[in-house]
C-alpha cells in the first residue's frame, strides 16, 4: 500500500480524486509532481486500477522521464513498466506507427529535421513565379504555425491567416501545398506533423481516437496552461468515451502565448467539462513569504486567472531589493561586484541565477563576469563568445596579436571572402610543413604559390601587418571598428543571410563585440591593450572548458552563475535570483505596449522570474539604457511601480554604490579593479 500520509491536505485530497474530471490547480513552487506521482502510484497500488490504461502526458523528455523515475521509487519497476508515461509528441508518433496507413502512408514513415524541411520549402520558392524574394525560414516558420493551428494546406486560403493582399500568403500557400505533396511522396512527415496527423486520424477515423479512449481510461496532463488548439482537441478526442481526465497547470504561468499555447484551456476547464472538481495547491515549498508577498501583488493585476494566493511556512528578514542603475554597464558591474562578494564570502556559486526578458541584454553581464574570472552558464542561449561572427573577429585579433596562431588564420583566411578556398590553404599548409615554418610566414613568403590567389593572399597579410602597427596607436575598440569597415564585414553579413531578423542579430553582435572593447577599456583604462584583451578572451575560453564542480556534497549543479531568460527558467529555482532590466519597453516589453496588445503574459512573465528565487531576489532598473547604440532614458516597469509604499520591496539607488559612502566607495573600487588588474599581470 502507498502511503499518502506524506501529502499535506490539498495534494492528498488531488491525489484521492481519481474519477471524473479534476483541475488540480498547482501554483508555484507548490509540489505538484510529487502529488501527481502519488495520484499514479495511489491508483495502481491502493486502487488497483491497471498500470496500462493510465497515460501521463507532459511536454518535455526531461518531465516525462522524471515523473517515470519518480513512479519507479514509489512502486518499483515492475508494476510502472506499463504505465505510458510520454510527451504530446512521443504518444502522437506511437499511434501513427500503428496507424498512419489510414491517411494514406507506409507505417515506416521517416521524420525530417529542420534542414530537410528547409530544403523542400527553398525548392517550392524556386518554382513559386514570383519577381519578390522571400525568406525559407519565414516561409517554413509560417506552415508550422498553421499546423499548429490545425490549419491544412486545402485549409489555409480561407482561414483568417490568409491575407489577399499579402504576397507572403499567398507563396506560403503555394510552399504549403508543394511541401506537403514533397513529404508525403518521401513517406515522411515533420515534426508538426507528428500531433497534426494525429488529430487528422482522429477526425477521419472516429473508431480510431474511440479505441485510443478505450485504451487510456484515465489520462493526466501536465502543464495543462500551455496547451494549444491541436493538443486541447486531442484531449477531447482522447477522453470521448470518459470523463476520467486530470489535468495539471497554472494559468499565472501561462507564456508561451507566441507558441500557440491557449490559456483558456485552463481558465474555461469546468465549462469544457462539466461537473469538474478544482483542488488549489497553495502552499509554497520553494521561497520565503516575502518573496512570495511581492509575487502574489504583482499577479493579482491580471483580471482574466484563477483566484488563488502563495503562501509559505518559510520566513526570512530578507526583503526583495529594488536596484536603480545609471545603465547597463553600470547594472552588470554592481549585479557581478554582488555575485563576486558571494562567492568571497564562500557561497556557491550555482545557487545564482541572472534573469533577463531578452538575450540581447546578456553581454554586458557576461563580460563583467569574464573579466571578473566569474565561471558562468547560459540555459537556453549561445554564450555571446561562442557566436560565429564574434568568432570571427576574435580570430582576426588573435592573428593580429600573434600570427603564428594558425587555427585562427584558416577561421579568417577567406571571411571576408577573398577567393582563397581549401585547395589554396592546403598547398600553403603543405609549404609550411616543408620549411618548417608558421602558415602566416608562408603567406608572407609565398604570396604567388598560386597565382590567382595572390591577390587575396596579399591583401590579407597586408591587413594583419597594417593593424599591428593600428592597435598600438589607437584604443581598443577605435581599432576593432576600423578594421570591421575596412574588410567590410557588414555587407558581409548581409550578403550571408537571406533572413532581416537574422541579419539584424548578427549585426547586433558585431556592435555588442565593439560595445565589449569599449567595457574592457574602461576597466583596464592604459592596461588596456589588444594583448591583454586576446588573454583575457582566451583565458575565459579555457576556464568555459573546465571541469564539473566536485565537492562531494551531492549538488550536482555546477559552480558557476546561471544566465537566462524568463522564458527559459520557467520550472527552475534559485537560492539567489536577479532580474535586470525591470523597465518599461523591457518588461513588458515594446512590442505588446505598442501594438496596444494585453500585457497580461508579460505580467506572468515577471510573475515566473519572481517565483524562482528561493531565499534572495534582486531586481533592477536603469536610468537609461543604449538602443541601437544610443543612450534612451529608461523609467521602471509598471508591473513594479504599481507596489511602491506597499513594503513589498526596498528601493536603493545604486548610481552611488547603494549604502556605501563616497570614499568607501572609491576604497572599494580601487581594490576590486587593482585585485582584477593583479589577477590579469599574473596570467
Amino acid at each position: 500500500m502507498i502511503s499518502l500520509s506524506g501529502l499535506n491536505d490539498k495534494q492528498r485530497e488531488a491525489a484521492e480524486t481519481v474519477e471524473g474530471p479534476v483541475l488540480i490547480l498547482a501554483g508555484a513552487g507548490s509540489g505538484k509532481t510529487r502529488t501527481i506521482t502519488y495520484r499514479i502510484a495511489h491508483m495502481v497500488d491502493n486502487l488497483m486500477i491497471k498500470s496500462d490504461i493510465i497515460l501521463g502526458v507532459s511536454f518535455t523528455n526531461k518531465a516525462a522521464k522524471e515523473m517515470r523515475e519518480r513512479v519507479i521509487t514509489l512502486l518499483g519497476a515492475r508494476k510502472a513498466r506499463k504505465i505510458a508515461l510520454l510527451t504530446f509528441h512521443s504518444l502522437g508518433v506511437r499511434i501513427l506507427k500503428k496507424e498512419i496507413d489510414k491517411l494514406g502512408y507506409h507505417l515506416n514513415f521517416s521524420i525530417y529535421d529542420q534542414s530537410d524541411q528547409l530544403s523542400i520549402v527553398r525548392e517550392a520558392l524556386k518554382l513559386y513565379h514570383d519577381d519578390k524574394k522571400f525568406d525559407v525560414k519565414d516561409v517554413q516558420s509560417k506552415i508550422s504555425f498553421l499546423k499548429n493551428a490545425g490549419i491544412t494546406e486545402d485549409d489555409f486560403a480561407d482561414s483568417v491567416h490568409f491575407n489577399p493582399e499579402d504576397p507572403y500568403s499567398h507563396a506560403t500557400e503555394y510552399a504549403y501545398r508543394y511541401y506537403q505533396e514533397k513529404l508525403k511522396f518521401f513517406n515522411a512527415i515533420d515534426f508538426d506533423d507528428i500531433l497534426f496527423l494525429t488529430l487528422k486520424l482522429f477526425r477521419n477515423f472516429p473508431e480510431v481516437a474511440k479505441a485510443y479512449s478505450e485504451k487510456y481510461q484515465y489520462i493526466m496532463i501536465d502543464e495543462y496552461q500551455d496547451t494549444n488548439t491541436l493538443q486541447f482537441e486531442l484531449v477531447r478526442h482522447l477522453t470521448s468515451t470518459h470523463n476520467n481526465l486530470c489535468v495539471v497547470g497554472d494559468d499565472d504561468q501561462s507564456i508561451y502565448g507566441f507558441r500557440g499555447a491557449d490559456i483558456t484551456n485552463i481558465l474555461e476547464f469546468e465549462k469544457t467539462f462539466p461537473g469538474a472538481k478544482v483542488v488549489k495547491l497553495e502552499e509554497n515549498y520553494r521561497s520565503v513569504k516575502s518573496i512570495l508577498d511581492l509575487a502574489n501583488n504583482v499577479i493579482k493585476e491580471n483580471k482574466k486567472r484563477r483566484d488563488k494566493t502563495l503562501w509559505s511556512q518559510k520566513h526570512s528578514e530578507h526583503i526583495p531589493l529594488l536596484w536603480a542603475m545609471a545603465d547597463s554597464d553600470h547594472e552588470a558591474e554592481v549585479v557581478v561586484e554582488d555575485v563576486v562578494r558571494h562567492q568571497g564570502s564562500g557561497g556557491h556559486l550555482g545557487d545564482i541565477a541572472i534573469l533577463y526578458r531578452s538575450n540581447t541584454q546578456a553581454p554586458p553581464i557576461e563580460d563583467q563576469l569574464r573579466m571578473s574570472q566569474v565561471p558562468y552558464t547560459i540555459i537556453g542561449g549561445q554564450k555571446f563568445y561562442d557566436k560565429k561572427e564574434v568568432k570571427d573577429l576574435m580570430s582576426y585579433l588573435f592573428v593580429i596579436m600573434n600570427p603564428s596562431d594558425q587555427m585562427a588564420i584558416r577561421r579568417i583566411l577567406n571571411i571576408p571572402h577573398r577567393g582563397i578556398g581549401n585547395v589554396t590553404l592546403e598547398k600553403y599548409l603543405a609549404k609550411s610543413d616543408q620549411d618548417k615554418i608558421p602558415l602566416f610566414e608562408a603567406l608572407e613568403k609565398y604570396p604567388a604559390i598560386d597565382p590567382q590567389r595572390s591577390a587575396g593572399i596579399l591583401t590579407f597579410v597586408e591587413l594583419i601587418r597594417k593593424y599591428k602597427k593600428v592597435f598600438e596607436t589607437y584604443s581598443l575598440s577605435q581599432s576593432i571598428s576600423t578594421l570591421i569597415e575596412e574588410i567590410d564585414y557588414l555587407n558581409f553579413i548581409d550578403k550571408q543571410y537571406d533572413n532581416a531578423k537574422q541579419v539584424e542579430r548578427r549585426r547586433n553582435d558585431v556592435m555588442h563585440f565593439i560595445e565589449s572593447s569599449e567595457r574592457f577599456t574602461n576597466y583596464y583604462k592604459e592596461n588596456a591593450n589588444l594583448k591583454n584583451f586576446c588573454e583575457r578572451l582566451l583565458l575565459q575560453d579555457s576556464q568555459d572548458k573546465g571541469e564539473l564542480d566536485e565537492e562531494g556534497d551531492g549538488d550536482v549543479r555546477k559552480n558557476e552563475v546561471t544566465l537566462m531568460t524568463f522564458h527559459s527558467s520557467k520550472g527552475l529555482e534559485f537560492k539567489s535570483v536577479y532580474m535586470v532590466g525591470i523597465e518599461e519597453e523591457t518588461l513588458p516589453h515594446k512590442k505588446t505596449i505598442s501594438q496596444g496588445e494585453d500585457i497580461s503574459e508579460e505580467r506572468r512573465l515577471c510573475y515566473v522570474g519572481i517565483t524562482r528565487a528561493q531565499e534572495r531576489l534582486v531586481m533592477t532598473y536603469c536610468k537609461q539604457r543604449k538602443i541601437f547604440g544610443k543612450e534612451a532614458p529608461r523609467f521602471k516597469s509598471r508591473f513594479i511601480n504599481d507596489l511602491v509604499g506597499k513594503n513589498l520591496f526596498v528601493e536603493q539607488d545604486r548610481t552611488t554604490f547603494g549604502h556605501l559612502t563616497e570614499e568607501e566607495a572609491t576604497d572599494y573600487k580601487k581594490n576590486f579593479f587593482s585585485n582584477l588588474l593583479g589577477s590579469l599581470d599574473e596570467d
